[in-house]
């Protein structure tokens, strides 16, 4: 079968490896076929080829690990050793290995549910990242009313700020240095502001600073505090961009002055999520359409990829099939 895999920094190669055996599933274990993927900001320091803690990431150039990096799968299940998937099912979910990008997939049929089988595979996929951002937003206040800013307005920003405004915000404000003039309003993004979070914090009145502020980027130190030093008084700040460090610098002097609460989390109950990221899309009718912006074929990995790592005013989601 068919298999991609980092051999050095931002470089694939392509290989036939063994398929996978039915009788190899672990308990609760589903095998897939693979229909389509999504490209997660969180896959691009392993494409850069930064080291990772995934298991199996043990190269010396990149980490040479078949599949990798892919987590946002849809795929069609070939045998399952869970009791709520079986044979022919058509799902979505998380590659719990993160080793998506190949023709047949194990992943843990805990994270994978059935959906809509009117949504094409490249826009099925989206429903994983919606799942999290949703889940992200029940750990939140009550949004209705509220000013949100969202830090950050790549593909997972724009489902933010979608979402907060579905939720009730009264204005959403969406900061990132690309140009989103034309994309973020149609998820919702009342001020967009093109400039690194820094300088926009700098000149954020006292009067004009959020109730929420969600921090969507990841992969370095400054946004959360940026974030921190943005939200209003009695705000709360969401960290979900994804940490590379262990430790990061927080202002507890600001956090203790201004009566700021500071969450972050991955995704729990994986399944109901993606139930309710389908149950969600099926209430806002276009959103998937929205926001797979561009969709490559499976012997397009390395041109989705590369793409990914543009700043690009249209691009949202990527998504790639097979």
């Amino acid at each position: 079968m068919w298999s991609y895999r980092l051999v050095a920094p931002y470089t694939f190669e392509r290989s036939e490896v063994p398929a996978r055996s039915p009788e190899s599933l672990g308990d609760r274990q589903v095998l897939l076929r693979f229909l389509a993927a999504g490209i997660c900001g969180s896959d691009l320091p392993g494409f850069r080829g930064t080291q990772g803690r995934v298991p199996g990431d043990t190269g010396r150039c990149a980490a040479e690990k078949e599949g990798f990096p892919i987590h946002e799968v849809v795929g069609d299940v070939l045998a399952s050793r869970h009791p709520e998937h079986h044979a022919g099912d058509r799902v979505v979910g998380w590659a719990s290995g993160f080793d998506g990008l190949m023709e047949q997939v194990v992943a843990d049929g805990d994270g994978l549910a059935s959906y809509d089988q009117a949504l094409r595979p490249e826009h099925a996929v989206a429903l994983q990242p919606l799942a999290c951002v949703l889940y992200a937003v029940e750990q939140l206040p009550d949004l209705t009313g509220r000013h949100v800013a969202v830090l950050g307005q790549g593909s997972i920003g724009l489902l933010f700020s979608y979402v907060a405004k579905a939720a009730g915000a009264a204005h959403v404000t969406g900061v990132d240095p690309v140009d989103r003039t034309d994309i973020g309003p149609v998820f919702g993004v009342d001020t967009v502001v093109r400039a690194p979070s820094d300088r926009w914090v700098c000149h954020l009145p006292a009067q004009d600073k959020p109730d929420i502020v969600i921090e969507a980027v990841g992969h370095q130190v400054a946004t959360l505090s940026h974030a921190i030093e943005a939200a209003a008084p009695g705000g709360t700040v969401f960290y979900f961009g994804v940490p590379d460090d262990d430790c990061y610098p927080v202002s507890m002097r600001t956090m203790l002055r201004n009566n700021l609460t500071l969450k972050s989390g991955v995704t729990w109950e994986r399944r109901r999520m993606l139930r309710k990221a389908d149950e969600f899309v099926r209430a806002h009718p276009g959103l998937l359409e929205s926001y797979v912006t561009h969709t490559f074929g499976i012997d397009q990995v390395q041109a989705a990829f590369d793409l990914a790592c543009r700043p690009v005013p249209g691009r949202a989601k990527i998504a790639i099939v097979a």
